[in-house]
């Protein structure tokens, strides 16, 4: 028997109505027609076709041009603590049987492909790391950690601490404030004084700085392409381009490469990437520069000989929104076609893009078009995509984001 409602009724535009019924749980403002009575921001409310038949639940914000995120379309479903529970029981299940020996360090929740809108967590050994960038999410994430900490608990898996990354811009966009630090509640374990904490990935360790770092202190969604880059760099002369933390790189010198060398625009990301090859005692076959890929790339082009023989092209995402893709394709193309450029024939070239604008029949076409101007053919060895800790829901194309080709140079 259906449950009767008890949420405030938004009704939606048909347009709305065919996005959802194909799977995709975001409704724009332009797309609501109705509500009765308005709900608080945060809340969950009930969404209805333009003939009133029950579309699905979500939480509504006003604030956000995304007004309702879905959590669930079953008409029977109780919003209580039980539900949100199962969900993230499923969702460490889920890890736990596609991550394997590799469940020490790993994404739990990726918001919407588990069905949490708007939330992050990472796992780095013993610390968990989130990111909140929905109201409704803010509003009931003492539930949330509390009930993860505890189904982790009784796992036997030892978590010291909760850590909040909320230092980002988005979130004012929703109403909400930015912060970081840790999470406490009655009963949390005391925090570490630290905020570095080590990992080990791919049988190589690194000190993440979860205060500092980037996104959440690490990214993790590359685990297994940095494995397929380890298999081809033995014998190889490897320049890993935005190395961040060295991550790409300490697995070509792990890998057998004959040199590394790592190059990141950001002197304290080279230092933590040389603290990282020290580490793992791989520092005697790598070097390290402080330098503008865009200016870098050119300048080796200018040496007779070719200094290297596989590139490894990682960057930051060149684009967060449709109005500035043109521009990102430009960006993209210009250190694709250098690395074309500055290879020899029969040399190997990893490239990919982390953003989902960046589309992948996009990036695609300008891989051709930066063959085609550097005058060389490229081999496919392998297409790949983000780590399955970050599942992609292909009714929601949001969560297909990562795109790494692997190349020869023919």
């Amino acid at each position: 028997m259906k449950q009767s409602r008890s949420f405030p009724a938004i009704s939606v535009t048909r347009k709305a109505e065919n996005s959802i019924k194909s799977g995709h749980p975001w409704i724009y403002h332009t797309e609501i027609v109705r509500m009765d009575p308005q709900p608080s921001h945060g809340s969950l409310a009930d969404v209805f076709s333009p003939q009133g038949k029950y579309l699905g639940t979500g939480f509504y914000n006003g604030h956000s041009k995304i007004q309702v995120r879905l959590i669930s379309t079953n008409a029977n479903d109780l919003f209580d603590e039980a539900f949100f529970e199962r969900r993230l029981r499923h969702a460490w299940e889920y890890r736990k049987t596609v991550m394997g020996n590799d469940i020490d360090c790993c994404r739990l929740i990726f918001g919407e492909a588990d069905y949490f809108p708007g939330l992050t967590v990472d796992r780095f050994h013993d610390i968990l790391v989130t990111q909140t960038l929905s109201l409704g999410m803010e509003k009931i994430k003492p539930m949330l950690f509390e009930a993860l900490y505890r189904i982790l608990k009784e796992d036997q898996q030892v978590i010291t601490g909760i850590y909040e990354r909320n230092d980002v811009g988005i979130r004012e966009l929703e109403g909400m404030t930015q912060n970081k630090g840790f999470f406490l509640w009655d009963g949390a374990p005391e925090p570490p004084k630290s905020t570095v904490t080590e990992i080990v990935e791919n049988g190589i360790r690194y000190e993440v700085d979860f205060e500092n770092g980037q996104k959440t202190g690490f990214f993790l969604d590359q685990k297994y392409n940095r494995q397929a880059v380890a298999k081809l760099s033995r014998g190889r002369r490897v320049l890993d381009c935005f190395t961040h933390t060295g991550s790409f790189a300490l697995n070509a010198a792990k890998g057998g490469a004959a040199h590394v060398h790592a190059v990141d625009v950001s002197e304290p990301a080279v230092e933590m990437a040389r603290h990282n090859a020290v580490l793992n005692n791989l520092e005697q076959g790598m070097s390290f520069q402080a330098a503008n890929v865009f200016d870098l790339l050119p300048e080796l082009k200018k040496q007779s000989s070719k200094p290297f023989d596989f590139i490894i092209l990682d960057p930051p995402a060149f684009t967060k929104s449709r109005q500035t893709v043109d521009s990102a394709m430009r960006g993209y193309k210009e250190i694709n076609l250098r690395a074309m450029q500055l290879l020899p024939r029969g040399g190997y070239l990893a490239t990919c893009s982390c953003s989902h604008f960046m589309t992948e029949s996009l990036f695609c076409d300008m891989l051709r078009s930066a063959a085609f101007d550097a005058g060389v053919s490229l081999r496919q060895i392998e297409a790949r995509q983000q780590a399955p800790d970050h599942p992609i829901l292909w009714n929601v194309p949001e969560t297909n984001y990562l795109k790494f080709y692997l190349f020869q140079i023919a």
